[in-house]
């Protein structure tokens, strides 16, 4: 008879499940509180079921937070992440400065070629891919339909800012918490800069002459941003100027905006029946357009990249090969429906009649996505490539200041000449510094 000793059973089990757990990798994901990303959270748990030696530590922040933790982490190489979400401005800048791990090797199951090329492009350096994209956008126009019909409107499929501007003047009706326009207000170069920087493009503006010479107090940005400002003033919700993507969509979803013109991403949540109010009275155009669409509507990846200073690079890759996998997708499609699939980063998502059929804004997706183009997006010729941005380091650290600038022109701290001098005499400054000019 063979006799057991309990106390070497318990001492082997414990032995077990301290390897087991010292074994155990967790990888820290800085990643941004939109919708997509706050589900993938939740999503998540199904990748730590299938691999056990896993623990995935969420670190969710708002935007502009997010971007600061991430630039001073990356170029100070202190490793608090193993998973960054950045966008297409960041991920070629860092590669290039090898701040990031190439996304090369990954398994054939992946299918890097039904990525868009424009994608694809945007987020590599020199040929090598440096963050897989989570999801596309461009940008474009929801309205109501509901209360377009009732005023007896009809939107164009390719408005014009002054169109939008009479729509949302007809359409405004404050006294019942409805408001003619959502535009986002909040500084930071990606939030209200983002949607200005097309504004003043459709404007005929751009940033720089082809001698890095700042533009911004030439007439069309001028022109721009005193529209803007007398835009939301007049016919958008108080306080615009502390909005931004999150706020304008739950205002939006409330019934409380006319239109609202913002990333494509939000047609999943402004149609989806559990989150939107009028998710039955939606309906999409292309961003506006004024003297010329170049530019009009932009072009942005949210995506997801390893910084080098991980120590777990190669867990990383997989979680992230994983995460922007047709697997992925087709978890999101069996816990929240077809519509919610990360949308505009796959060739084959737009060839599904299932999803098309679902998706009532994929059509429009498609359309502002392909004629973004971020080497040709301003009326006269510019050095720089980007839409939204130009694609230069310093850019984020002097766009977040005209950002500041702009917003306060808009809350009314200032005026919008003021804000303007200022951020010419900055950006100059700063381009100075860089060596752009002299």
């Amino acid at each position: 008879m063979i006799k057991y000793n309990p106390t070497l059973i318990g001492v082997a089990i414990c032995t077990l499940a301290s390897s087991a757990f010292a074994q155990q990798t967790t990888l820290t994901i800085g990643t941004v509180n939109n919708g997509d990303m706050v589900r993938m959270e939740a999503l998540a748990s199904a990748y730590e079921d299938a691999n056990l030696n896993i623990q995935l530590d969420f670190v969710v922040l708002e935007e502009n937070v997010l971007r600061q933790r991430l630039t001073t982490d990356i170029a100070a190489g202190s490793g608090q992440f193993d998973i960054m979400t950045i966008g297409s401005y960041e991920a070629p800048i860092w590669g290039g400065n090898g701040w990031l791990v190439e996304m090369g090797n990954l398994p054939a199951s992946y299918d890097v070629d039904d990525l868009f090329p424009s994608i694809r492009e945007a987020l590599s350096h020199e040929g090598t891919l440096y963050a897989l994209p989570f999801y596309g956008e461009s940008s474009m126009t929801y309205y109501r339909t509901d209360l377009f019909d009732q005023a007896g409107l009809t939107m164009p499929e390719q408005p014009t800012w002054h169109q939008v501007r009479d729509f949302a003047e007809a359409l405004h009706d404050p006294g019942n918490n409805q408001y003619g326009i959502c535009l986002r207000g909040l500084a930071g170069w990606g939030q209200n800069m983002a949607i200005i920087s097309t504004i003043v493009n459709a404007h005929g503006g751009q940033w720089f002459d082809m001698d890095w010479e700042p533009q911004l107090t030439s007439q069309p940005w001028r022109d721009a941003i005193e529209f803007y400002v007398d835009l939301v003033r007049s016919y958008g919700p108080p306080g615009a100027s502390s909005n931004g993507f999150n706020e304008n969509l739950a205002l939006f979803n409330s019934g409380n905006c006319a239109m609202w013109v913002d990333a494509t991403v939000a047609g999943a949540f402004v149609t989806d029946t559990s989150e939107s109010r009028v998710h039955d009275r939606v309906s999409f155009a292309a961003a506006p357009s004024q003297v010329t669409e170049k530019g009009s509507g932009w072009l942005w990846a949210w995506s997801l990249a390893i910084p080098s200073s991980s120590n777990n690079a190669e867990e990383a890759k997989k979680f992230i090969a994983w995460a922007t996998s047709k697997e992925y997708s087709d978890l999101v499609a069996q816990e929240h429906g077809i519509a919610a699939i990360p949308p505009g980063t796959r060739i084959s998502t737009y060839e599904n009649a299932e999803y098309l059929a679902a998706a009532p804004f994929a059509e429009m997706t498609l359309k502002q996505m392909e004629k973004a183009d971020p080497s040709d997006s301003t009326l006269d010729p510019s050095p720089y490539t980007g839409v939204q941005f130009v694609a230069i380091p310093r850019f984020q650290a002097f766009a977040t200041v005209v950002g500041q600038q702009l917003s306060g022109a808009l809350a009314g701290s200032t005026t919008v000449d003021q804000a303007l001098n200022n951020s010419q005499q900055l950006v100059r400054r700063e381009m100075v510094r860089g060596g752009y000019i002299d």
